[in-house]
């Protein structure tokens, strides 16, 4: 797939690009959708957090029909990642500044840049249906919350427009596609793994049932997140990592 294959519909505003993303999908839109809001009022995170939706900030949704095993839906997150960092390099002074938060934050400076937000239906065989990809970048303003360092691209110049970079996204998540179509999953996670933590690097992950703490051990084959704890290496597929500035 390559950029030009993309449809993108550019609202001027909207309750949550993901929202009208998933109901195309269940609709039966096909493959290239990517949906781009100019205001989200209702914006969703992670865990069922809110994102503000400030104006001059990206809220950008793309859909996806890739096939495949719906285990592998946690592996375009990770692709997602890889593909957004791509696309916001060439717009910060410090590149090795830009780096990725197992499985779905970009920082900048340790600060909290960008969230993707993955969501997947399996079809009646258990392969994977549909694939949608949300993307929310502090452009303009860095959103107010409570216990997490936020950061936006315009601490350090002026930032692309919202349509400007939804395309340079979709083009980055095109070029990683294919690099995944032709390659399998090793590039992408090695691609993650230059923008992660040094391995060794203390970790928290919050687990639906607690905390777990270990050192960063890579990433494994599955894309499944692995600490060193107890003498063990363990992994994880899903949860959140902590650092200690919140973000």
């Amino acid at each position: 797939m390559t950029s030009a294959a993309w449809r993108l519909a550019v609202h001027a505003s909207l309750p949550s690009t993901a929202d009208l993303c998933r109901g195309c999908a269940e609709a039966g839109e096909p493959d290239g959708l990517a949906i781009l809001a100019l205001r989200q009022t209702a914006g969703r995170g992670t865990r069922g957090r809110a994102w503000v939706g400030a104006p001059g900030n990206l809220f950008l949704s793309a859909l996806l029909r890739p096939g495949g095993a719906a285990r592998e839906a946690s592996q375009w997150s990770l692709l997602a990642g890889v593909a957004l960092a791509e696309a916001l390099s060439p717009h910060v002074p410090d590149r090795q500044k830009l780096t990725l938060k197992w499985p779905n934050d970009l920082l900048l400076h340790g600060r909290k840049l960008a969230g993707i937000l993955a969501e997947s239906a399996t079809d009646a065989r258990g392969g994977l249906s549909w694939l949608s990809l949300g993307f929310g970048v502090n452009l303009a303003s860095a959103p107010d919350v409570p216990e997490r360092a936020t950061a936006c691209l315009a601490e350090y110049g002026p930032p692309p427009t919202p349509e400007t970079l939804a395309w340079q996204v979709l083009e980055a998540l095109a070029r990683w596609r294919g690099i995944r179509a032709e390659a399998g999953f090793a590039p992408v996670r090695a691609a993650f793994l230059a923008r992660a933590p040094a391995l060794g690097t203390p970790l928290a992950l919050r687990l639906g049932d607690g905390t777990r703490h270990g050192a960063f051990a890579g990433l494994g084959e599955d894309g499944s997140l692995l600490l060193r704890a107890d003498g063990r290496v363990h992994a994880f597929a899903a949860g959140e990592v902590t650092t200690g500035n919140g973000a």
